[in-house]
């Protein structure tokens, strides 16, 4: 008999709000894995797992979708929740992937009049994205994401989860696709 306390217990922190229609997904609705990613479009590591995702992605594009959910640490990255403003206000109008992408691939340029430009460059109607990123008009979105990161155990970004399961591994393109085809199989 072993004691309890001797031995380790290993626990995986779980997703704790489950994907719905209000998610913003990419990829097949009935793909076999899920990955939910917490983000703050300012945070560099988050920059990194982006062009990995974004990989897997292209390389497992039947058994992957990618749930992405606002996690924006104000207090470290100034223009993190304009910038998630930003993605919802392109995502009001059938168009937060690219925002998305934009946001990633120009994390150096996030501040008013970089983002504003970038709003422009993407064809959306920059007076009206403006106001509501000033108004905060998709505030509530942005912390119903954050209080399900937390009820998750999420304490940093990037965090991931695979088919409900956080991923504590690395975010190299490796390690993300033996995770990725390991769920696929279970």
């Amino acid at each position: 008999m072993t004691d309890r306390l001797s031995t380790p217990l290993q626990v995986t922190a779980r997703l704790r709000t489950p994907v719905t229609d209000e998610d913003h997904v990419r990829g097949p609705v009935d793909a076999p894995v899920t990955i939910v990613e917490y983000g703050d479009f300012q945070c560099p590591f988050c920059g990194l797992a982006h062009a990995n995702l974004r990989e897997v992605l292209r390389q497992r594009a039947e058994t992957v979708r990618l749930v992405y959910r606002h996690f924006p640490i104000a207090n470290i990255h100034p223009y993190a929740e304009r910038a998630a403003e930003a993605a919802e206000a392109a995502g009001r109008r059938g168009r937060f992937w690219e925002m998305h992408d934009w946001l990633y691939e120009h994390q150096d340029q996030l501040d008013p009049v970089h983002l504003t430009l970038g709003i422009e460059q993407l064809g959306l109607p920059v007076d009206e994205v403006e106001a509501e990123i000033a108004g905060h008009t998709h505030g509530d979105r942005i912390r119903q994401d954050f209080v399900s990161a937390v009820r998750s155990g999420v304490d940093a970004t990037p965090t991931v989860f695979v088919n409900d399961a956080r991923h504590d591994g690395d975010f190299d393109v490796a390690t993300l696709l033996t995770t990725v085809d390991a769920a696929a199989t279970v």
